[in-house]
């Protein structure tokens, strides 16, 4: 009945998510999401939170956690913007800053949220390659344009964009917003939060789904100067008033002040995403450098679609993108120091049987 649809969800591809199959055992290395359980501070704010005030509509602006979030980045809760996962302030930020007369610029190889925004919006875009190393090249980017996105570290490759490069990139183009999505940002990079004072055209997006274990909460954030944040309240509070619940607000003001277990499960990762590499390598992969909570990894002589589906075969699952360029990598999530055992155990017994 699809003659009853507005006009443009015809025209509109949706983004996939990885998928999440509900099978015993599974070692799930798919979505990026962290091994490690929330702080056990996080846990105890949602029982505290969870009585009968639940009938009431929470803060429509966060102001706890918009307070929390400004004392951490040395910023004003002004220059904060939350919203349910750091997909909606990106939604946000597509229509309040980024649909301008002049195409948008972004990676070919990226975040596969931004063409499917685009084609909500109605943005027009023009994707910019990367390098044969799958790196971003700033200069790339030094051309006539209504803005610039990309993640830092780029996903699904891993790779880490300079603060110095992100600053000439900022310099170079004054007169376009620049969105810096730091989804991944404490697995290996320096934010680019600490320019925000300098440089009125910087949005940066970040999540408490990775680095944080809230995938299950839903909270993202943005940092600017507070004319940018305007115009994504402005759009917010055209479309929910109400955005984060009575829940995610203490559960998320909770995670940034247990600085000393962010500190322990994030260092715990990256040492397993090195661990991992070196494995990886030694079996004969190549494997690109990650500043991520993931690898992006291809073998030169077995096909990485078959290695996917033999891994599945073993009740392991990671992402296989079949798209050009990338149809011969696999990206796998830092899971914990036992799941990743068991994955290169199989990965032995895959290149061994070639």
């Amino acid at each position: 009945m699809s003659q009853f649809w507005s006009p443009i969800v015809h025209t509109l591809t949706p983004y996939v998510p990885g998928e999440q199959p509900k099978v015993n055992n599974l070692i799930k290395l798919n979505t990026n999401e962290n091994p490690y359980p929330p702080s056990p501070k996080v846990l105890e704010a949602i029982r505290s939170a969870t009585n009968e005030a639940l009938r009431l509509y929470p803060d429509p602006n966060s102001d706890l956690l918009k307070q929390t979030i400004a004392k951490y980045h040395h910023l004003n809760p002004n220059q904060i913007f939350v919203g349910n996962g750091s997909d909606e302030v990106l939604a946000h930020t597509f229509q309040a800053l980024l649909k301008q007369s002049k195409p948008l610029l972004f990676p070919d190889i990226t975040y596969s949220f931004y063409p499917v925004y685009c084609g909500l919006y109605e943005v027009d875009f023009e994707k910019v390659p990367l390098t044969d190393e799958f790196e971003i090249n700033v200069d790339d980017y030094q051309q006539a344009c209504g803005g610039i996105i990309f993640p830092n570290p780029n996903a699904p490759t891993g790779s880490l964009l300079a603060l110095e490069a992100v600053e000439k990139l900022l310099k170079t183009q004054p007169d376009v917003v620049v969105v810096v999505d730091e989804a991944y940002i404490d697995f290996g990079g320096d934010s680019a939060a600490t320019l925000i004072d300098q440089y009125p055209n910087l949005l940066v997006i970040q999540t408490l789904s990775k680095s944080r274990s809230l995938a299950g909460i839903r909270v993202g954030f943005a940092l600017g100067q507070a004319h940018l944040i305007e115009a994504l309240e402005r759009v917010k509070n055209s479309f929910n008033s109400y955005p984060l619940d009575r829940l995610a607000i203490p559960a998320a003001a909770a995670a940034f002040e247990d600085e000393e277990y962010f500190q322990q499960a994030r260092k715990k990762i990256i040492n397993t995403r090195d661990a991992l590499t070196t494995t990886m390598q030694n079996l004969g992969f190549k494997v690109l450098p990650s500043a991520a909570n993931f690898i992006f990894a291809s073998h030169p002589e077995l096909d990485a679609e078959d290695i996917a589906q033999k891994l599945r075969d073993q009740a392991i699952i990671v992402r296989f993108f079949k798209q050009p360029r990338i149809d011969q990598f696999l990206r796998i999530t830092i899971g914990t120091d036992e799941e990743n055992k068991r994955l290169c155990e199989v990965l032995s017994e895959i290149v061994e049987g070639k």
